[in-house]
């Protein structure tokens, strides 16, 4: 059965005057309980190819949109996946951010709560089972799980079959929560082969003109 992902609110984009807080990735607390470690492993050799200026150009140029309480702690609603592959070669690296909302609490869990009626959470694991209770979600990078789903998508996307969207919260999610529910061959996100000639089929077929991003077979 497919996951149904709650309605969301589009994620704002950074604007002109928009202010790009340096943040440790250490302090960065996820919105999503797995990634794709297909997607890490691709840019974990990105990042491994560059300098620290270039590495820094980079990440100015890709902010994370934060969600910031009273206290300061800072939620990222964006970018798990570099980040997740930048703390691997870097623990005590930072990234820029600006924030898409201030929240006066002190209360994460509450925090968690207003993220959840904005559909910017996702509360799967990296099997498809959920949703969890916000509680659930790891407190650092380091923590998330992988969904071979998410790696298959990221694949899907790099191969120029489905278009990116990145102002929708967990885009690639929804679209891997859709192929969940069609028959694929098995596979992993360390051998995507077996299933991609099918989920590429079932990517530009018609069924899938409902989610953002879809191409057809054009």
């Amino acid at each position: 059965m497919a996951l149904r992902l709650p309605p969301y609110q589009q994620l704002p984009a950074p604007g002109p005057a928009s202010e790009l807080l340096e943040i440790p990735l250490a302090q960065l607390r996820p919105t999503q309980l797995c990634v794709g470690l297909a997607e890490v492993r691709s840019r974990l050799r990105d990042f491994s190819a560059e300098d620290a200026g270039e590495r820094r150009s980079y990440l100015g140029s890709k902010p994370v949109p934060l969600v910031r309480n009273r206290a300061g702690q800072m939620w990222m609603v964006d970018r798990h996946h570099r980040l997740r592959a930048l703390i691997e070669i870097a623990p005590g690296a930072t990234a820029f951010g600006y924030v898409v909302l201030e929240l006066d609490s002190d209360d994460p869990l509450q925090v968690l709560e207003i993220l959840q009626e904005r559909g910017w959470l996702y509360l799967y694991d990296g099997r498809g089972l959920g949703p969890l209770p916000p509680s659930a979600l790891p407190a650092q990078l380091t923590g998330l799980q992988d969904d071979p789903y998410r790696s298959l998508v990221w694949k899907l996307k790099k191969e120029g079959v489905i278009e990116p969207a990145p102002l929708i919260p967990f885009h690639e999610f929804r679209w891997g929560a859709w192929l969940r529910s069609r028959p694929l061959p098995p596979f992993s996100s360390e051998q995507l082969e077996p299933a991609l000639p099918r989920a590429m089929a079932l990517a530009k077929s018609s069924a899938a003109s409902h989610l953002a991003g879809w191409k057809g077979s054009a």
